[in-house]
């Protein structure tokens, strides 16, 4: 099951590493007579400038929407009040609004800050919607948290802030983990937002991407040399920290 689920990626690796002469249906699954990286070359030409767009896009929103989820759940779970409960539904039925809907009155409110067609914009929308995400996972993750070690430290003379930033902080690096795991990946890998709200000199790496198809001929080797450069980052993620994912999973996230 796992040599046909990686059956795509084996035809996506030889044919970029084919010549352009190389690459048709009929030869798809050969192996290239002769290894050309050339289209590596020229996808990383024509991407790097994108590849840096949606860095700074990616850091910031990540790290952003990850504190600002911390903060909801934190309140949300230890810090209780009228209503709580009502507003961390609102919250979540933000999880629930399709994209296309609201893709309108979105760009008529970027365009009035003055952040459309920019990566600031970009980011706030995607601070904006994953916060229904980082809150639930911080809430359910902070639930697990002992109420009698709350109390103790409000005994002590501990503040709102002081428990947050010298108990409930330093518990949370693998809700931390998770989030940014998660919320790295859907913000690299979006595409309709940043389809609508940049254009050329601020775009993504994943609009360019399809910009690479071109009009007229279509090179394959480089769509698919491409397209293996722009999933490499989220690739890396989950070789290099995906044990961690598991464990903040496993650690109680997730779990209500």
């Amino acid at each position: 099951m796992s040599l046909f689920f990686l059956m795509p990626i084996y035809v996506m690796i030889i044919t970029s590493l084919k010549p352009i002469d190389e690459v048709s249906l009929t030869q798809m699954w050969a192996l290239p007579s002769t290894v050309s990286f050339e289209a590596y070359a020229f996808a990383f030409e024509r991407l790097a400038p994108n590849f840096l767009n949606t860095i700074y896009l990616v850091v910031p929103a990540t790290i952003l929407s990850a504190l600002f989820g911390s903060l909801n759940g934190y309140v949300l779970s230890k810090w209780k009040f009228k209503g709580s409960d009502w507003i961390f539904t609102a919250i979540l039925f933000g999880m629930f609004i399709p994209y296309q809907s609201i893709l309108i009155p979105m760009i008529q409110f970027l365009q009035t800050v003055g952040l459309y067609n920019t990566i600031p914009g970009l980011i706030l929308v995607h601070v904006v919607y994953g916060i229904p995400i980082t809150t639930l996972i911080f809430r359910n993750f902070y639930a697990s948290v002992p109420v009698d070690l709350i109390e103790a430290a409000r005994i002590d003379g501990a503040g709102f802030l002081s428990i947050y930033l010298k108990i409930i902080f330093p518990l949370s690096i693998s809700g931390f983990v998770v989030v940014c795991i998660w919320q790295f990946t859907n913000i690299w890998n979006e595409f309709l937002f940043a389809v609508t709200i940049t254009s050329t000199g601020s775009q993504p790496i994943m609009v360019a991407l399809q910009n690479l198809s071109g009009s007229q001929i279509v090179q394959w080797n480089v769509q698919m040399a491409g397209a293996l450069l722009a999933a490499l980052p989220t690739l890396l993620v989950y070789i290099f920290v995906g044990k961690y994912f598991v464990r903040g999973l496993l650690a109680g996230s997730v779990k209500g």
